[in-house]
């Protein structure tokens, strides 16, 4: 097992991260690592997003929906080839304090694959890094989708 995290403190409060988080049409406008995302965010609800590492070629996968909690937590776990080989169960929470939101985002990689790729996985921290930063810079700059309407 292998966890990769990166936080982040975001100005706003958790219902306007997750407005931007969860609009998944939106993530080409501002996403530098999950470029393209699409499906429903229901539990066992299937995704198919397009990552673009910074280091690494892009790669596309489907993960399944795990936890979808508006405001608080949205979950997938995503497989290379078959399960078990190398599993990922990425996770954003959403805590709320008195700056406005601190957003945690992680991944847990499983699988006879995990140990052998340790090492470049390690290296995904950079991308957490990038989007969370893309993430807090659109809510922060109140993007449409953090707008009442």
């Amino acid at each position: 097992m292998l966890e990769i995290a990166a936080s982040i403190q975001i100005t706003g409060p958790p219902e306007a991260v997750w407005a931007v988080l969860a609009d998944l049409p939106g993530y080409p406008q501002w996403n530098p690592f999950i470029r393209k995302a699409t499906g429903e965010l229901v539990v066992g609800g299937k995704l198919n997003c397009r990552i673009h590492p910074e280091n690494a070629p892009s790669l596309s996968f489907k993960p399944v929906v795990l936890t979808v909690e508006p405001g608080r937590e949205l979950c997938w776990r995503g497989m290379l080839l078959a399960p078990g080989i190398m599993d990922g169960t990425h996770r954003f929470v959403l805590e709320a304090n008195d700056r406005g939101t601190l957003l945690k985002q992680s991944e847990v990689f499983t699988g006879l694959l995990t140990t052998l790729l340790g090492t470049p996985l390690r290296a995904v921290r950079k991308d957490f890094e990038r989007l969370n930063e893309a993430l807090r810079k659109r809510v922060e700059a109140g993007s449409p989708a953090t707008t009442p309407a």
